[in-house]
């Protein structure tokens, strides 16, 4: 008696935990592609890809020969000429997935100092200028809902950028950025007052606001005053006045970056 291919296929070996994983990595792949390639040139490849495939399986299962020869024949071509048409899409999507949390902590450390350093000379400029801003450094609790109120940007972090953002002329200027690792992940973001009664009368919104974020999280908040230029520092609803550029840079390097190396060495030894 013939086997039928619904036996065959019922006659499979069972599914495994490594079958799994094998099918939840391969399709974690296909969704970041399809999220690269979205909106661009290479979606209409990836529609002729397609279409080469089906002719290829498809000459193959009604045994057309000629064609089949054809599709093998053009393959070579087609990769290559994808490898020169493409070729900045084909870097953006290798820089896209070098960005991939798994391969994040290998520059971490070169990317928190760029960060910090493009971060002090922003708010010095906006002292200098005594333009007011908040920005709001995440850490190990997400801020995702101060996020998701403001304006996602998902930006480079420079300091060109957050200088332009607290202009009183920009739309984005009212309400405080928030900083995730290297990017500007929104702005116009609105963040809760504090309510303790024993801060100083002087203290504006934004010192307020920037205290009641970290008295909620364990984020780190830096505030220019738009009255006197001052900057301040605000961690674990403890603020620091009257800040240098160099102070400013030299506490972020205190609790971002070894604070992170200590971490690392405890883990290490333990």
């Amino acid at each position: 008696m013939n086997v039928t291919w619904i036996d065959a296929l019922l006659r499979r070996p069972p599914i495994g935990w490594w079958d799994l994983a094998d099918i939840l990595v391969v399709s974690i792949l296909i969704y970041e592609v399809l999220k690269l390639i979205r909106g661009t040139r290479a979606v209409q490849m990836a529609v002729g890809g397609g279409l080469i495939a089906v002719l290829f399986y498809g000459s193959r299962y009604w045994h057309l020969d000629t064609l089949n020869w054809l599709v093998r024949s053009m393959f070579g071509y087609v990769v290559f000429g994808i490898i020169v048409l493409f070729q900045s899409d084909i870097r953006r999507a290798l820089a896209h997935f070098g960005r991939a949390p798994f391969f994040r902590y290998l520059a971490k450390t070169e990317s928190a100092e760029e960060s910090i350093e493009e971060l002090a000379v922003a708010a010095s400029m906006l002292s200098s200028q005594r333009v007011g801003a908040i920005i709001a450094l995440e850490r190990q609790i997400g801020l995702r809902n101060y996020i998701e109120g403001g304006i996602p940007l998902d930006a480079v972090l420079t300091y060109d950028l957050v200088v332009s953002i607290f202009q009183l002329k920009s739309p984005l200027h009212d309400g405080a950025v928030i900083v995730r690792e290297d990017r500007v992940a929104a702005a116009a973001c609105f963040l809760p007052l504090t309510v303790n009664p024993k801060l100083s009368t002087e203290l504006g919104s934004r010192h307020r606001a920037a205290i009641g974020l970290t008295e909620e999280n364990d984020s780190i908040a830096i505030v220019v005053s738009e009255e006197t230029g001052s900057i301040s520092l605000v961690v674990d609803g403890q603020i620091e006045r009257g800040m240098t550029a160099d102070a400013l840079r030299s506490r972020l390097r205190e609790m971002v970056i070894n604070r992170a190396t200590r971490g690392r060495r405890r883990m290490k030894a333990v």
